[in-house]
């Protein structure tokens, strides 16, 4: 019976009758089991719900390694999960009606359907949107960057199915465009749906989605090392030990998954290609200048298309996009959809000069055209292609003019892959990775290394053109720049550092409540206005004040007005406890306050406050 009644809120007997109370609810007699096994439960659902607000205070520290890296092995299964069902829809579709089952055979389509294709998959992407988008046209890396950089992390699942079905239907559909944006989006949004799940504090939401971009990346190409450097490199903007394990650990398990789906293979499947001469560092050269150059006019395109469009209806823009590459795919089908198939033969040399040159220049003016104008994919399988096409004419007429010092012309569409992915992303690393695990030759790193490497200095510092992802930002007024001191205060929550010596008190008070609560000796006092709090008051001004009034007995009150007294007061604002340090100085600059008061949410419409944070404690992270 003890024990009954420490599991109980309340327990009452009266004769042979006996009523249990726990958690709002009654139990008589008959239903005494049923009560002592609902009062376990509720007793361990406490004890569970105390051990997880523990465990989130200490995961709010910028220290916490180990549940931040169970968590990164954990949502880089479910991101790969996620894409591989997103890969295998587009590839069953493809299967299903392009010719002889080959899911990039675009060329064997009859010129009517390639016409049409485009435009009809445009429109069903238009209805998609405008039925369940909620006003909210932005999908792919973009808008996971702009909800790291402005909503700490927090995606949620009504774009990441929008992003799921329109990045299917705009694939499928032929529009010239890539599956690894989605596939960031899709992956950066399941992490931060399970992050939110859970309730973590938002700095470790920012690193769960950086794991997911890089399982994204890693189950698209099977490129584990890329795709940790890329969610570093483009997403995070940032390299630091706290997010490299939990990346390092999703961008594993999400290789693994696509292995045991997939098998351990090459996205594409060529001879070892190698450097025969150091004489042909010069062409090197060269190959990166002309991809920084396509860089920037493929920049510039897609700023001025999207500048041009931005008061269309999106539906009008849809079909736009979609008539476009349906009429460039007449003569050149090769520029529809993913078009790896189209990659690897330039690679094997299979394609002469002025076929690379035509796809080159069509695919480019088809990319901007889609990109800009909306269709929901992504930008980077479209950059793979185009620098292919590129190093891969510029290898053939380096070629006809040297024979004897140049290596084969799919070896310069290698290097153009990577330098284009790094001239237009600004991620010459993840590129230099990307051409090394997509091919698993090793002799493509120090010629990669000058190409990635001219290509982004040309783009940056001749044309001085942002990367494509910050150029669209900019195209939607957002112009998001890390700093190392935001990218600190990004690290850390606010639960970690925030006082919690506090009082809560009315700001009127009898003199009784006073004293019983200066018995704890608190820090700080939080002052309530109409059961809100107002500011905050130093508790040592309180314990003089009430010193002075037992040594002047004859001025004593029995209601004291905290307002009134003689003390400090600091304005104060709100902030939720799973907030960031960053979040927490922007909070104070905008509102212009000395400090926040910490609440959590237990229930709904339940605020309870946690602890308070000054200004001070703020500034003081600076110091690193």
């Amino acid at each position: 019976m003890n024990v009954f009644q420490h599991l109980s809120d309340q327990l009452i007997i009266s004769g042979n009758s006996i009523t249990v109370t726990t958690n709002g609810w009654l139990w008589h007699n008959a239903f005494i089991p049923t009560a002592i096994i609902y009062c376990v439960l509720n007793k361990f659902r406490k004890k569970a719900r105390h051990h997880l607000e523990h465990l989130r205070v200490r995961l709010s520290g910028a220290d916490a390694k180990l549940i931040p890296a169970i968590l990164g092995l954990l949502v880089g299964l479910l991101s790969a999960g996620v894409i591989l069902l997103f890969r295998g829809l587009i590839d069953l579709i493809q299967s299903g009606f392009l010719p002889d089952g080959n899911v990039e055979h675009y060329e064997g389509l009859e010129p009517i359907f390639r016409l049409l294709l485009p435009l009809g998959s445009a429109l069903v992407i238009g209805l998609l949107f405008l039925a369940f988008s909620r006003g909210r046209f932005v999908v792919g890396i973009v808008n996971v960057i702009e909800r790291l950089a402005y909503f700490q992390g927090h995606l949620g699942w009504r774009m990441l199915l929008v992003q799921f079905f329109g990045g299917i239907l705009a694939i499928v559909g032929g529009h010239s465009v890539g599956r690894e944006g989605p596939s960031v989006h899709l992956g950066a949004a399941t992490s931060s749906l399970l992050g939110q799940y859970f309730q973590v504090p938002n700095n470790i939401l920012r690193i769960l989605v950086a794991c997911g971009s890089a399982a994204a990346i890693s189950a698209s190409f099977n490129t584990p090392l890329a795709g940790v450097i890329f969610a570093m490199e483009v997403i995070m903007l940032e390299y630091s030990l706290g997010s490299f394990i939990p990346v390092i650990l999703a961008a594993f398990s999400a290789s693994g998954l696509t292995i045991l789906a997939y098998g351990n293979q090459t996205v594409f499947q060529i001879p070892a290609l190698e450097m025969t001469s150091l004489k042909e560092i010069p062409i090197i050269l060269l190959l990166g200048v002309l991809a920084g150059i396509v860089s920037s006019l493929m920049i510039i395109g897609l700023k001025h298309t999207a500048s041009f469009s931005r008061n269309w209806h999106f539906i009008s823009r849809l079909l736009l996009a979609g008539g476009v590459v349906g009429i460039i795919a007449l003569p050149f089908p090769e520029v529809m959809s993913i078009g790896y198939d189209t990659v690897s033969r330039a690679m094997l040399g299979e394609i002469g000069l002025g076929l690379l040159v035509g796809i080159l220049i069509f695919k480019l003016l088809a990319t901007i055209t889609s990109i800009g104008l909306g269709i929901p994919a992504g930008v980077i399988g479209p950059a793979l292609f185009i620098g292919a096409m590129l190093g891969g004419a510029t290898g053939l007429i380096a070629h006809h003019y040297f024979p004897g010092i140049t290596s084969a012309p799919g070896f310069y569409a290698l290097l153009g892959l990577g330098a284009m992915m790094a001239g237009l992303l600004q991620a010459p690393l993840a590129a230099l990775m990307a051409m090394l695990e997509m091919t698993h030759n090793p002799e493509v790193i120090f010629p990669g290394m000058l190409a990635v490497v001219i290509a982004e200095l040309t783009r940056s510092e001749l044309f001085n053109q942002p990367s494509v992802f910050r150029m669209l930002l900019q195209a939607r007024g957002l112009d998001y720049r890390a700093n190392p001191v935001a990218q600190h205060l990004h690290r850390m929550g606010v639960a970690s550092v925030m006082e919690k010596n506090f009082v809560r008190l009315p700001v009127s008070c009898d003199l009784e409540k006073l004293e019983a609560a200066m018995k704890k000796e608190p820090k700080w006092l939080l002052l309530d206005k109409e059961g809100e709090p107002e500011s905050l008051m130093p508790g040592v001004d309180l314990a003089r004040y009430l010193t002075e009034q037992k040594e002047n007995p004859e001025e004593a009150v029995s209601e004291i007005a905290l307002d009134e007294i003689p003390a400090e007061r600091l304005s104060i604002q709100p902030l939720h406890q799973w907030a960031t340090l960053h979040e927490a100085a922007v909070k104070l600059d905008e509102h212009k306050v000395d400090a926040l008061y910490i609440y959590d949410t237990p229930a709904p419409n339940l605020k309870r406050v946690t602890g308070i944070l000054l200004k001070e404690q703020v500034e003081s992270a600076y110091q690193f």
